[in-house]
């Protein structure tokens, strides 16, 4: 359903609109008119991905820091940019702009944890694992039974790299229960296993804001969408 919203907003952008029978989530039919026809909007944002901007956006959360994603906004079509809202509700400050999004985190206010549905956003939804090890209070992450069916067994593999880090995590059928480790602390030196999946090697990437080493296992597996990451990781990092 996320992806054929997606598609629909872009449709709509080039002046088609596409009427909708039935509930999203479910079983819906769509109808175009006849009469619908594409126009040119002249001129259009292609937009960067949303997903891999979720790193981001949750590192400035974790730290304090601040940073503006550019490429996605409040005029976004893709679901992932509402991984913004979450790290709101978390204690991030957001700043909405049409083709940007800017976070950063008052050090006063602390992340807490969150009990959120994710199942339009389960690839941004990984990074919520991370982001819940640095909160107060567990973070319960629903709907993401899709985590199973991916590059990887993501569940499984959640579970296990969070829980090296320190966490306990509740594994469920199609969610988990993330409680962080005491005060936030983090093992240290702990090797990341990313099972070939790019997201795992990225979402994992970001435990190193809680100041310990973390070693990413087979960091090439991010050529898949985002093969400067690290670089990019590296560019806005203080050291």
């Amino acid at each position: 359903a996320p992806y054929v919203a997606l598609t629909m907003g872009l449709m709509k952008k080039f002046g088609v609109t596409v009427e909708i029978e039935g509930d999203m989530d479910k079983a819906p039919s769509f109808k175009i008119a006849a009469s619908e026809k594409y126009m040119s909007p002249n001129s259009i944002l292609v937009e960067g991905d949303a997903s891999s901007a979720s790193y981001f956006i949750a590192g400035a959360a974790i730290t304090g820091g601040t940073v503006t994603v550019r490429g996605c906004g409040s005029e976004s079509v893709q679901g992932d940019v509402a991984f913004a809202d979450v790290m709101e509700q978390m204690g991030a400050t957001v700043t909405w702009a049409p083709e940007s999004i800017t976070v950063t985190r008052d050090p006063a206010t602390k992340l807490k944890g969150v009990d959120v549905d994710c199942g339009k956003i389960p690839d941004a939804a990984m990074t919520l694992a991370v982001a819940a090890l640095f909160a107060e209070g567990p973070t319960t992450i629903r709907n993401v039974y899709s985590w199973r069916l991916k590059e990887t067994e993501r569940m499984k593999a959640i579970v296990a790299e969070c829980t090296k880090l320190g966490a306990t995590v509740e594994e469920f059928e199609d969610y988990c229960i993330i409680h962080p480790p005491a005060d936030n602390k983090l093992n240290d030196n702990v090797l990341i296993e990313t099972y070939d999946d790019h997201r795992m090697a990225m979402t994992f990437s970001l435990a190193a804001c809680g100041g310990v080493n973390v070693i990413i296992n087979d960091p090439g597996c991010t050529a898949k969408t985002f093969p400067t990451y690290f670089d990019t990781l590296e560019s806005i990092a203080t050291h």
